[in-house]
C-alpha cells in the first residue's frame, strides 16, 4: 500500500446544504433549546408549514448523540398523539429534523385562557397522554422527560388533540437503564436514588402532571429563599425519595377521591407497585364517569400563576448531565481576596474542592475543576493568569508561581532563550515576552503541536498536497 493511502473506513454520504434550502424555506429562530435551535419551515412545493430542529455538530458529542437518538426513536413511532417526523437531512455540520407543526398552546396557557375548567377537562388531557405513553411502552421506548412543557395542543381548534414532543432523551429499554436524566421536579425516586430504572419513570411523571393540573401546585416543593437553590434541591430530592407529598387543603378539598386515587397509584415510590400506563387508562377516573364536572378554574389558575411564573420551573433545565453538572464558574466569581507581602493584592481562587451539583442528590459523585490566579510581588508587572486550559499538559496549576516555573524549565534543561532574542510569539500566546524562559516552553509546545498536526495530515494526503503541507511544516518550525 502506498505511503499515505490508508483506509480509515467507509465514506459516509452527507446531504448537501443546498438540498435543504431547495426544498424548504427556513424562517427565523422561534426558540433555542438545550441541544438545538427551532425554526418554522415551509415546503416550497406544497406551502405546508413544519417545525425544523437544527442540531449543530460542533456543539459537542452530547448534541450529536441527542440528534441521532431523536431521529432513531421518531422513525420508529407513529401515533396521533406524538409529533411525527417528516424529513431528515444530515450535512457535514448539522442535523435537520422536520416535524409536524403544532400551532396550539401549551397546556398551562390553555388552562389560563379557559372560563371553565374541571376535572373532566384534566381527565381528557391525561387520557391522551396515557394513550401515547402506553403506545411507546408497547414499543419498549421510555420517554424519560415527560413534563407539562412537552405537552402542546396540535392546533387552536376547540377540541384539538394533545401531542407529545421532545424525544432526544427517549431510550429503548433493552435492559434496565442506569444513567440519570430528566427534569428535577418530575424525577422518579429510582432515578434520584441512582438505581436502575425503566418504563415506570414515565408513569411517575404523569402522576406529577396530574397533580399539578388538578391543584396548580407541584407535589414536591420547598419553601426557600430566592438564591438558596442548593438546599432547595437537596430537600426536593429527599421528599421525592420518601414520596413525601400531601393533598393539601384547600387546594384538594374539591377534588374527587377517584382523582386522588389515580395520583397515588401513579406516584407509588416502589416502581414495581406503580400503576402502568395501560392500567391507568382503565382507571375509572380516565375511562369511567368518576371525574367531577365542578369548575375548579379559579383555584388552579391562581396557583399556576403563583408557582409556575417563577423562572425556577419555567426555564429549560439541562437534563442529560444533571447529576454531574458543576458550578465552578460561580465558585471562581466568589473567591476571597488575600494580600501579598511586599506586592500588589489580587484575588486568589482555588476550587479544588468538589462542588455538589444544584440538581444532584446527596452522595452524588461530582468532578472537580481548579482555577488559580498566580501572584507576582511586583506592582509594575500585572499578574499572569494560568488556568487548566492555558497551562501545558501535566502542569500543576494548584502550585505556586516559582514552583510552576521551575517544573516548566526542568522539562527542557538544554534550552535557554535570552529575553532580548525572543522570537515573535504565536497569537494564541497571551503571556508577555518579558518573562522567564518558561514562556518559550509554552510557545514551543504550540509550534510543535502545529508541526505534528501537519505531519499527521501529510500521511493521508495526495502527493501534491503533501508537498504543500511539508512546506507549511517548515514554516511552522
Amino acid at each position: 500500500m502506498p505511503f499515505g493511502c490508508l483506509t480509515l473506513g467507509e465514506k459516509k454520504d452527507y446531504n448537501n446544504p443546498s438540498e435543504v434550502t431547495d426544498k424548504y424555506d427556513l424562517g427565523q429562530i422561534v426558540k433555542s433549546e438545550e441541544f438545538c435551535e427551532i425554526f418554522r419551515a415551509k415546503d416550497k412545493n406544497t406551502l405546508k408549514m413544519f417545525t425544523c430542529k437544527k442540531f449543530l455538530k460542533k456543539d459537542g458529542r452530547k448534541v450529536r448523540k441527542a440528534a441521532k437518538n431523536e431521529i432513531l426513536i421518531l422513525k420508529m413511532v407513529k401515533h396521533h398523539n406524538i409529533l411525527q417526523l417528516v424529513d431528515v437531512f444530515e450535512t457535514r455540520k448539522e442535523y435537520f429534523l422536520f416535524l409536524e407543526l403544532a400551532t396550539g398552546r401549551e397546556v398551562f396557557d390553555w388552562i389560563l385562557d379557559q372560563g371553565y375548567y374541571s376535572e373532566r377537562d384534566t381527565s381528557n388531557v391525561v387520557r391522551q397522554v396515557l394513550e401515547a405513553v402506553a403506545y411507546l411502552h408497547s414499543q419498549r421506548i421510555v420517554h424519560r422527560n415527560l413534563k407539562l412543557e412537552n405537552l402542546v395542543y396540535f392546533n387552536r381548534l376547540k377540541h384539538s388533540k394533545i401531542v407529545i414532543s421532545d424525544f432526544h432523551l427517549a431510550k429503548l429499554e433493552n435492559r434496565l437503564i442506569k444513567d440519570p436524566c430528566g427534569t428535577p421536579e418530575y424525577l422518579a425516586p429510582e432515578v434520584v436514588g441512582r438505581q436502575r430504572y425503566g418504563r415506570p419513570v414515565d408513569c411517575w411523571a404523569i402522576g406529577v402532571i396530574v397533580y399539578i393540573l388538578l391543584s396548580g401546585n407541584p407535589p414536591f416543593y420547598d419553601e426557600m429563599e430566592d438564591d438558596d437553590y442548593d438546599n432547595h434541591d437537596k430537600n426536593l430530592f429527599r421528599k421525592i425519595l420518601s414520596g413525601d407529598y400531601e393533598f393539601d387543603s384547600p387546594y384538594w378539598d374539591d377534588i374527587s377521591d377517584s382523582a386522588k386515587s389515580l395520583v397515588a397509584s401513579l406516584m407509588e415510590v416502589e416502581q414495581d407497585q406503580r400503576l402502568a400506563a395501560q392500567e391507568a387508562i382503565n382507571h375509572e377516573w380516565i375511562s369511567g364517569n368518576a371525574a367531577s364536572d365542578k369548575n375548579i378554574r379559579d383555584g388552579v389558575c391562581g396557583q399556576i400563576e403563583k408557582n409556575f411564573a417563577k423562572a425556577k420551573w419555567k426555564k429549560a433545565v439541562r437534563v442529560t448531565t444533571m447529576m454531574k453538572r458543576l458550578r465552578a464558574p460561580e465558585q471562581r466569581d466568589s473567591g476571597a481576596s488575600s494580600p501579598v507581602p511586599g506586592g500588589s493584592t489580587c484575588p486568589v481562587t482555588s476550587s479544588n474542592t468538589p462542588v455538589p451539583s444544584a440538581d444532584a442528590p446527596e452522595g452524588t459523585p461530582v468532578s472537580t475543576e481548579a482555577s488559580v490566579t498566580l501572584q507576582v510581588p511586583d506592582s509594575q508587572n500585572p499578574p499572569a493568569i494560568v488556568t487548566p486550559d492555558d497551562a501545558p499538559p501535566n502542569t500543576p496549576t494548584n502550585t505556586g508561581r516559582s514552583e510552576w516555573l521551575d517544573r516548566a524549565a526542568a522539562l527542557q534543561p538544554h534550552h535557554t532563550h535570552p529575553v532580548n532574542n525572543t522570537p515573535p510569539h504565536p497569537p494564541s500566546c497571551s503571556i508577555s515576552t518579558a518573562t522567564s524562559h518558561s514562556v518559550c516552553y509554552i510557545c514551543d509546545c504550540l509550534r510543535w503541536s502545529v508541526y505534528l498536526k501537519h505531519c499527521f495530515l501529510s500521511l493521508f494526503s495526495p502527493p501534491v498536497l503533501r508537498i504543500l503541507i511539508l512546506l507549511k511544516m517548515v514554516q511552522s518550525v
